[in-house]
Formats: structure tokens, sequence, C-alpha cells
């Protein structure tokens, strides 16, 4: 359901700055999520918006930010220039909008939001919409060479899916967003594989994936890939191999990304790579150094040491789960802090039970935002926790806390939301 907004600013009225222009977003529709394609497809055709680049999607509940890096890295290292576009930002908006992972200008941003709103007459566009048009005409008037657009919500009704991909991948599969999305792991897959498209490639790296997935692909038509089947990793002691089919891509470097499952997303990147290999052709050469010199702030990131700080946006619990084995990997000798703070539709306890065997001292903040969880509710669900739990004013105070009284041999570990990571980074950037 929406409501009746103003129509467009003429030029002369319109916003100046960046924050200007975001501001001007917030205010055109009642809601900040509306699923539908219909608004942003009107938008889109009134500017005659037609992509004349490959695109490749990226949906999953998990691991879209890392494949989207990884595609990104292996095809800059081919010597494309390549845009990508990713949700939600960490510190600052430009972070969604990249270019050969350079952060978009503000004033490119600020040209591309302007030509949006020249267009959008009367459409009570959401933010998330207003901001995908506008990224991709970043992209048109940057000319890129190839895009991959990371799916902020589901898929099916997302407003990256009014785009023709050249393939289109999903991640993980995982319950999150329930209230859109479907409380099973089949209407959540469903959604997901929305954005298969008929006679293309549709790579799939969750190694366990519902039955939605390979029916919506049939029904589509779509070329399915599933890790697994149809490609592997297999890991030596001196790298890994991939194969898919006849194609077998050995002695591969390690990731720098933490993590076991990075390799099922390494291994989604490289199969869009060989499926398209027509569009894109790649050599082992730049496969190799783009898959070792990929990073992406904020998935177990270290940021400091002694004590050691990591940043881990981790805001369900499958995120939450592979957060807990990576700590488990890399045991400290002190104590494990927590700065934590999630968003109110998210699954707080679920997160709380699966790293609560590992924190020893729990800082938490209230997120201030429209979603965020207030200090009392965050003090509300850890009323049961074997550590010890201090509230604070905001997340920053509360990570200055833990960074003034952690030992050396400490880790704080700084997860539960892209707002909580975000936060944090500013005040280690001022720092700097």
């Amino acid at each position: 359901m929406s409501e009746a907004r103003p129509s467009s600013l003429p030029p002369s009225a319109g916003p100046k700055t960046l924050a200007d222009w975001l501001a001007h977003t917030e205010r055109l529709h009642a809601l900040t999520i509306d699923m539908g394609l219909e608004r942003v497809s009107r938008v889109r055709d009134a500017m005659g918006m037609q992509p004349e680049f490959p695109l490749i999607i990226v949906a999953g509940t998990n691991g879209k930010g890392s494949t989207c890096a990884l595609l990104s890295s292996c095809l800059g290292a081919a010597g494309y220039r390549v845009g990508v576009y990713t949700s939600p930002h960490l510190v600052r908006y430009n972070e969604r909008v990249r270019i050969n992972d350079q952060c978009a200008s503000d004033q490119a941003l600020c040209e591309a939001f302007a030509l949006v709103e020249a267009a959008r007459g009367e459409e009570p566009l959401t933010p998330f919409e207003f901001g995908t048009l506008a990224a991709m005409q970043v992209f048109i008037n940057a000319r890129v060479d190839v895009a991959v657009l990371e799916v902020g919500l589901g898929g099916r009704l997302d407003a990256v899916n009014i785009f023709e991909p050249a393939c289109s991948v999903v991640t993980s599969i995982a319950l999150d967003h329930e209230a859109w999305l479907g409380h099973t792991r089949e209407a959540i897959g469903f959604e997901k594989a929305g954005v298969f498209r008929s006679g293309k490639p549709a790579i799939c790296a969750e190694p366990d994936p519902p039955e939605s997935i390979a029916r919506v692909a049939a029904e589509k038509e779509a070329r399915l890939l599933q890790i697994g089947r149809d490609f592997s990793v297999e890991h030596a002691h001196d790298g890994w191999t991939f194969t898919l089919g006849q194609r077998r891509w050995t002695d591969l470097p390690s990731l720098k990304l933490q993590g076991e499952f990075q390799y099922r997303n390494a291994a989604a990147a490289l199969a869009v790579l060989a499926s398209i290999e027509d569009l894109l052709p790649v050599t082992p050469d730049a496969l190799r150094q783009g898959l070792g010199s990929a990073a992406v702030d904020g998935r177990f990131q270290q940021a400091a040491q002694y004590p050691r700080v990591i940043l881990d946006v981790a805001h369900n619990p499958h995120a939450a789960a592979e957060l807990a084995r990576n700590l488990r990997a890399q045991p400290c000798g002190g104590q494990t802090w927590a700065v934590f703070g999630m968003l109110h539709d998210k699954d707080i306890p679920g997160v709380i039970g699966l790293l609560d065997p590992l924190v020893d001292i729990w800082c938490v903040a209230g997120i201030t935002e429209k979603r965020g969880a207030s200090l009392d509710e965050m003090r509300a669900f850890l009323s049961g926790v074997a550590g010890v739990v201090r509230g604070y004013g905001s997340l920053q105070d509360a990570f200055r806390a833990a960074r003034a009284d952690a030992h050396l041999e400490d880790r704080i570990v700084v997860f539960g939301s892209f707002v909580t990571v975000g936060s944090v980074m500013e005040v280690l950037e001022a720092a700097r």
C-alpha cells in the first residue's frame, strides 16, 4: 500500500547535495520496503534505461557481498571496467555504487539521482528503488563493461530484478526477512530463484537447496548449475581446485576472505565466469589474481590488534553460525568481548544463542534507526546469557568502553548489523 506524494521537483528546486538527495528519497513513499516491480519498472522505461553491457545478479541470504567482491576482483584483474551495486553500506552511501572498487563520487550520484527524479513523475519510489535506478545510471554514464548487482531483499520482487542478467546467482538460502519472503526455506528459495532467466545460467552455491530452486529453474527453463552436482571445490595442501564439467582450474590461491563457506562463494563466482566466458573471457592468471586479492569490509575483518578487533556484519543465525565457527577456529588467549546491536525484525535470540558460549562480556546499545532494537530490548534478549551484560548509550560508546577495558590478549567482536559495524568503523577511522 502506498501513499500519494508530490510529483518530481523542478531542477531549480531539487536537492543540491548527496545528503539532501538521500533525505528526499526517504520522503517519497510511506513505506521503507514495498515489494514489487511495477513502480520502478515504469520509471526505468521513462528513463529509457537499457544497459548495453552484461549484468550479473547475485541473490542469497548470506554471501552476496563476498560473491560480488570475488566477481568484481576477477573481472577487474582481467582488465574490465566493473560496476558493482551492493547494499546496505557501512559508513557512506557511496560504498553502494563502485567502479573498479572505487566508490562513486557525490557528483556522479547526484547527477544520477537528478535524472531519476526528472523521470519519476508521481511514482512514489522507495529509497532502494530510487537508489537502484541511480546506480545503473552511474554505470551507464561511466561506460562500464559489466555490472554486478546485489539483490537487496529476496529476488523475485526486488528492484534489481527489473534488469535482464546474463547470469544469475543464489549464494545461500536460510530463514531471514520472513515477514516479506515467507517462513520456510521453500518459500524463500522460490523468491530468490526469481532472478533466474530463461536460457541463461543460474548458479546455486547452496549445498542443500530447497526443491523450489530446481522447480523454478525448470519452469523458467534456466540452465541450473548446482554446487556439489555440476561444479565443486576440492582443497589441497597448497591451494584448491574448481571443477565444472570438463573444466578444471587448479592451484587456486587461498582466499583473504575468512571461513570455509567463502570457498563456496568463490566457486559460485568461478561458475559464473565459466558460464559467460563468451561474453567476458577471463584468463586463469586473472582468476588467480582476482581470487587472491578479493576482500570485503565487515566480513570477519580484523580491524586492529592488541586487543584484536574483529568486524562481522552477521545479522541472522546462518551468518552467526559461520562467525562462531571462525571464532572457534581462531581462539584467543583472553576474554571475548561482544559489541552488539541488531534490528528488531531480525532473529535476535537465534543470533545470541549461537554466540553465547563464546562471549564473556556483552557491550550492547540500541540502534536509533526505524528498524533498530532499543537498549531495553537488547537487555531483555540477553537476560539469560552466561556472560556479563553492559549497556551503553550508543554503539560507539560501547566499543570505546570495550577497547579501554579489554586486555591485550582479549578480542573484541563487533557484530549484529551493518549499522553496528559501520558505527565502530567510524570510530576506528577517526583514530587513524
